[in-house]
Order: structure tokens, then sequence, then C-alpha cells
């Protein structure tokens, strides 16, 4: 797994997303006390709406950035993000009401909406080995993980000496530092020159192909499963730890850090374990057991209140080691469906789409825990969650060859096309590997 931090160009992207999360993870349990500290027993209302706003803004932002960050560079792109949100975070220290709470994490996470789809698109370019690639989502996942696992760690340990507050500080530094990192980093060019597409079409190309490729859709359903069962760990762990169990600010960093730890063993398994398993099955495996998890969860704490502290920690490591095997491969999924100069929009449309299920997700993790208890939100959380599950097993055929067999009656028998996949017969029949493009606009399966 080290052997792909030997290529600079990866490690120095690396280096500048597991700093930038760390300051986010810090970011993370200061924003959970704020809200506690300004809310009390409210705070997972106030968490959930704060992270739908977040959510609002990753899903209506993101699409427009990436259309207009295809035309510039794209090291500006990421430097200009990382600045905007370093200049956010130095408000957030003096933050005396909720509505601040909700403009700051706009403004922040809009240009997160920018950065993260526009870093996710040039690793493929980075790393060109399909290995090679997937160690790099593992590795890409661990940074993930580090914001749960090493940012509470660090968080309980800045808590014996200073306030929550100073906790924005740690988050401030993580996204200069990130855009140092990549200022002094050479990019490698987008592999193939986009075409000159209007607006509207760059805005909606993502979309649209992504929409149209049946495996992509159950990555959807199964993006549904996952938010549902993060949201609630994400929105209610504070208000079960501080309230429920009468535990300590270090007390809430442990559970997070559980759900972190789970999810980081599951990463350092993953590379090898799809290795000798396609994607699909380890992913839907993972969203039962994801699903099942929040549905018994649930159950337990309807009949029988909260659980013993270790068995708590215990569902929450588990809870995030299914999470993780649920999301890492998702990134080979999006590198096989698109051609290189259609990257950034699919990964773009990912990164919104995706964020639409904890839109739905997080408003019910918060104030269906605040309304009708902690039991009936795991319970609603894990209908939602095994729905998803079933969805992606009903749109995402098993065993799908890449290469697919069609037709393309509409094209000329020397259209450019056939030079690269020669074609027979009057309706030009040929085959070769499918991903939507401008002559694939349907799946051969849908017609």
């Amino acid at each position: 797994m080290i052997s792909v931090l030997k290529n600079p160009v990866f490690s120095r992207l690396f280096s500048a997303q597991v700093i930038a999360l760390l300051g986010t993870g810090l970011l993370t349990v200061a924003l959970g006390l704020l809200a506690f500290d300004l809310a009390g027993e409210k705070a997972g209302a106030v968490l959930g709406t704060a992270y739908a706003i977040k959510m609002i803004a990753y899903v209506g932002l993101a699409p427009v950035a990436s259309a207009i960050a295809e035309k510039l560079p794209r090291k500006a792109v990421l430097v200009g993000a990382d600045l905007v949100r370093a200049s956010v975070a130095l408000f957030l220290p003096f933050i005396d009401s909720v509505w601040q709470i909700y403009v700051l994490i706009f403004v922040l996470q809009a240009a997160s909406a920018t950065f993260t789809p526009a870093f996710q698109a040039v690793i493929p370019d980075v790393l060109k080995d399909e290995k090679d690639y997937t160690i790099a989502l593992s590795l890409s996942r661990l940074a993930y993980d580090l914001e749960n696992l090493l940012s509470p760690a660090l968080a309980a340990l800045f808590l014996l000496f200073v306030s929550y507050s100073w906790l924005f500080g740690g988050t401030v530094f993580g996204f200069v530092v990130s855009g140092i990192l990549v200022l002094f980093v050479t990019l490698p060019p987008r592999q193939s020159k986009a075409k000159d597409r209007p607006f509207v079409e760059r805005l909606t190309r993502g979309v649209r192909i992504y929409l149209a490729t049946p495996r992509l859709r159950g990555l959807l359903a199964l993006n549904l499963t996952a938010a549902a069962a993060s949201a609630f760990v994400l929105v209610n762990t504070v208000v079960i730890v501080l309230a429920g169990y009468q535990a300590s600010q270090s007390e809430l960093a442990y559970a997070l850090a559980a759900f972190g730890g789970g999810s980081m063993v599951s990463a350092l398994v993953l590379p090898r374990l799809l290795e000798t398993l396609s994607d699909r099955p380890v992913m839907m495996s993972s969203a039962f057991l994801l699903a099942g998890l929040t549905l018994g969860g649930g159950v337990f704490v309807l009949l029988n209140g909260l659980p013993p502290w270790w068995l708590f920690l215990a569902s929450w490591a588990v809870a995030g080691a299914s999470y993780s095997a649920v999301l890492t491969p998702s990134g080979r999924l999006l590198r096989n469906s698109a051609h290189a100069e259609d990257r950034p929009a699919i990964f773009s449309a990912q990164f919104a789409l995706s964020h639409g299920a904890w839109l739905i997700t997080y408003p019910i993790a918060g104030w269906a825990g605040e309304v009708f208890g902690m039991a009936v939100a795991m319970l609603v959380l894990g209908t939602i969650a095994l729905g998803g599950a079933v969805t992606a097993l009903l749109v995402w055929p098993a065993n799908e060859p890449a290469e697919l067999e069609h037709e393309h009656p509409d094209l000329p028998p020397d259209h450019p096309l056939f030079k690269k996949y020669p074609a027979t017969g009057p309706r030009n029949r040929h085959t070769h590997v499918f991903v939507i493009d401008d002559e694939h606009r349907v799946w051969p399966t849908n017609g």
C-alpha cells in the first residue's frame, strides 16, 4: 500500500488531503460542542440543520463549480478553495448564535464543493494503473478515517488544556497547509482536452452519464444506505454521549474515534480483498450489514435503553467498517464508467448526488432524534438504509461484462468510431468497453 506514496505528485496531494481532513475533524468535534453549548439537548437538531445546509451547498453548487472549473487551471481551483475555507474558519470561534453557524457552514462547504470533486478527478490522471488507483482509493478512505479517528483523539488531548474554541484554529491551520502543499506540486495536465460545450451541457453532463449507467444507479442507492446510517452517528453521537451516558467531552471523542477506527481497518483490508472479489458483492454485503446494524440498534434501544458503553463503542466500530466498505470502491466504478475528459463531471455528479442522500438523512437524524427519540430515529434511518440496499441489488446487474454488444443504426459507416471499433451489418453492430458518451447515450440493456 505504501508503494503508491513513492509517486511524488500523489504523495504531496495525499499529504494535503490528510492535513486538511485533520483540521476538518477538529471542526466536527468543536462544532458539536459549540452546538451543545448554544442549544443544550437540542444540539442534535442544530447539527442536523447545519449538516443539511452543508449538503445543500454540496448538491447545489458542486455541478456548477465543476462546469466553471473545467475552464480554469486545476491548481488555482484547489488552492483558491483551500484559502476560502481557511478564511471562513477564522470566524467560527466568535459565533454566539445558532444562525451564524448556518451561514458560515454554507460558505465553508461551498468551497469544499469546489475542492473535493476537482481533487478526486486529478488522482486517476496521476495514478493510471488500476491496482495503484485501488490502493490510492483506500489511502484516501484512510485519510477520511483520520478525520474520524485521529482528529477526535487530538481534540480530546487539546481539550485537557484549552477550550473547544481553540480547535477551530486547527481547522484554519489544516486548510492553509493543504493549500501550500498543492501550490508547490506539479499537477498533470488533463488527459484529453474537453470539447468546447455550452455551459448548460457541461453543467448536466456528469449527472446524465451517471444516471444512464446501471452500476452507478446502484451506487447512488448504496450512497443512500451509507448516508442513512452515518447521519445518525454524526448527528446524534454528541447527544447520546453527553446527555444519554452523561459522559465527558473526551468520551465523545472516543465514540467518534470508534467509528473512524472501524472504517480505517476496513480500508486497510479492502485492497487485498478487491484483488479476489469484485466491487459489487463487497459493497452489497456491507450495505445490508450496515442497514441491519442500524435497525437492530433501534430495536435494542427501544426495548432496553442504551447499551453498555463497550457495546456502544463496538457497534460504532462495526458501523464504521461497513460504511467504509460501501464507499471505498466507488472511485473505481466512477473511473471505469467515463472517458478521461468526462471524469471531472462524473466525480462532481457523484459528489452532488451522494450528498443529496445526506441532505435527506441529516435532518431526519436530527429532528426525529429530538422529537421521537433515538430509537425511532434509528429505526427510520435503518429502514431507509435497507431500502437503499435492496434498490441497489435490483438496479445494478450482477456479473455485467465490461464489453457490451450494441448497434449504431443512426451513424454513417464511415464514422470515426468504427475505425477504432469495426462494425458489421447494416445496423453497425460491434462490441467494446461501453461507457456513456456522445455516441452512446443509452445503455444497451435499456433499449
